[in-house]
């Protein structure tokens, strides 16, 4: 099943996203269940992140996000975890 996160980043915490990008990017490549991911953008600035998921189940979804070392330094201000339709791309 694929899984879309929606993460947006508490204000003001650019540098919290910074000090711990690479920890994130490694979680990803890790992980081996990340399709697709980027961030978010304000005026350039990276401000969330938007993240698929290809898992077996929305529990191992809910694991992943709490696992990222963007979740566990505090950087996000709230996630929205929902199961998500690939039609186009």
């Amino acid at each position: 099943m694929r899984v879309a996160l929606i993460c947006i980043d508490k204000p003001g915490h650019l540098a919290v996203r910074q000090e711990n990008r690479a920890a994130h990017l490694a979680h990803i490549e890790a992980s081996g269940v990340v399709e697709m991911a980027g961030p978010f953008l304000d005026g350039g600035a990276m401000c969330g992140s938007l993240v698929v998921l290809n898992v077996e189940t929305f529990d191992a979804a809910r694991e992943w996000a709490a696992a990222d070392p963007y979740a566990k330094a505090g950087l996000f201000e709230s996630v929205d975890i929902r199961e998500w339709k690939k039609v186009i791309g």
